[in-house]
């Protein structure tokens, strides 16, 4: 048997985790646990339907409602370019993105956020999106990709031009790029090949799971600076990307990542940072908004 013979700090030994002792006795402070002073409460307004065209919206009895300290709408963000915007390792378009977070014309799938309040309290926050009346004109949906990639399809993005093959075409369809994968010579491979088996296989929509939902807390200072307090695993990300959907200087946007309950891939774009700057903006005060698990799997970007 080897034995060893140096001492080493690390390598051999049974390291303690630094979190370790926060996290096992409760000390440790996740997003979802944020506590400021004056903080309010927020909720999203999401949509039914899965593709509808949003005719109006109507906020005024939630405006109304004793308690309830802002709400906000897609109108309350800047009108987004559509161009590509750097995001850490990748890039979005501004457009898309801004869509995303909450929905203007058209909500494209169950659960789009259309509408978001800010309370003194989450219940008086849900009563008040029972009282936003939204006016939709439903429109045709598909429920799987490859009803979604036929022809006939509803289409979701009316400007979205497809790429085909590396060339951009005039053709609108929901199919944003057509791009194939090639190493060597496949076809003279098949003709090497003394077997060629031909299979095509299918997968259901997998999501991460994680224990902690998304959640952010953010002050919008009166000196104009957006603080964020969220869980992310990209908080460089979220900085840019709130930057852009609220169309301020990155430099006027500090994140500052909590403890994360999870996230495997799921916590790297905004979802909730822009509307709760917006809700703190119009409030004067902390916003906090916090998904529960039916939005999670509504609303959020699952594993491909």
């Amino acid at each position: 048997m080897a034995e060893a013979t140096a001492d080493y700090k690390v390598i051999g030994t049974r390291p303690v985790r630094p979190d370790g002792t926060d996290k096992v006795t409760g000390r440790a402070v996740y997003g979802a646990d944020m506590r400021l002073t004056g903080m309010l409460h927020g909720k999203i307004l999401r949509s039914p339907h899965a593709h509808a065209r949003i005719k109006s919206i109507d906020t005024s009895k939630a405006e109304a409602l004793p308690g309830v300290k802002a709400v906000m709408t897609a109108k309350d963000f800047p009108e987004p370019e559509d161009r590509m915007a750097a995001a850490g390792e990748v890039a979005v378009n501004l457009k898309y993105l801004a869509g995303n977070v909450m929905a203007s014309d058209k909500v494209l799938y169950k659960g789009h956020a259309v509408a978001a309040v800010a309370a003194t309290n989450v219940h008086i926050a849900e009563e008040a999106l029972d009282l936003i009346e939204v006016d939709y004109e439903v429109l045709p949906s598909v429920v799987n990709v490859l009803d979604a990639m036929k022809d006939d399809a509803p289409i979701l993005h009316n400007d979205l031009k497809m790429m085909e093959l590396g060339q951009q075409t005039d053709k609108n369809s929901n199919i944003a790029n057509h791009f194939q994968f090639k190493l060597g010579d496949p076809e003279e491979g098949f003709k090497e090949a003394d077997v060629i088996i031909e299979r095509e296989y299918n997968t259901a929509t997998v999501h991460q799971g994680y224990i902690e939902p998304h959640n952010a807390t953010v002050l919008w200072s009166e000196d104009g600076h957006v603080n964020v307090w969220t869980s992310t695993q990209g908080q460089f990300v979220v900085q840019k990307q709130t930057s852009e959907v609220l169309g301020i200087p990155v430099s006027d946007v500090t994140v500052t990542p909590c403890e994360i309950g999870g996230g495997f891939g799921g916590k790297i774009p905004v979802f909730l940072e822009p509307p709760a700057a917006i809700l703190s903006k119009k409030s004067g005060k902390p916003v906090k908004i916090v998904m529960n698990r039916i939005e999670e799997f509504d609303a959020t970007g699952p594993t491909p």
